[in-house]
């Protein structure tokens, strides 16, 4: 992809909303393509893996494996985030994430993110401002999955 292009792509994408063009242009400086094919992992739940992802297209299921079956929690498609825990650097993914179909995705390397929240305090809090509505979203997207499971409603809806 062309720079022009990947910064169009970029521009346009949710995550950047409230990024201003000098902290969508160090995105684009970071940004790597990566394709998953279907049903591939990308990554398993405790892996150390250093990737944050910008999903362009595809879906990706976020699973959590039992001894007895792999729960979905929470599929997320074109326009979502994916990895936010390689801002944390040493703690493991809280989740598998599995293509359920071709993905593309923008990756961006975990360290290096972060040092360019160091170098540019302004685009550091924007990126962290950010990733904590990312991971809000999340808690809540789980927080549902538990009442949906564990709700008398829905035991009698599925009875």
């Amino acid at each position: 992809m062309t720079t022009e292009a990947l910064l169009a792509v970029l521009k346009k994408h949710h995550f950047s909303d409230e990024f201003g063009p000098h902290h969508i242009e160090k995105l684009r400086s970071l940004a790597r393509d990566v394709k998953f094919s279907p049903d591939e992992i990308i990554f398993r739940e405790g892996d150390d893996t250093t990737d944050f992802f910008l999903i362009s297209v595809g879906r990706v299921g976020l699973e959590i494996e039992t001894p007895e079956t792999t729960i979905r929690v929470h599929t997320l498609s074109s326009g979502d985030e994916l990895g936010w825990s390689a801002m944390l650097m040493g703690k493991g993914k809280h989740f598998q994430a599995r293509a359920l179909e071709s993905v593309e995705a923008f990756a961006f390397d975990g360290a290096k993110l972060l040092e360019a929240c160091r170098q540019d305090p302004a685009f550091g809090y924007a990126m962290m401002h950010r990733l904590l509505g990312v991971v809000a979203e999340r808690l809540q997207w789980t927080r549902l999955q538990l009442i949906d499971s564990f709700s008398p409603v829905a035991k009698r809806a599925g009875a």
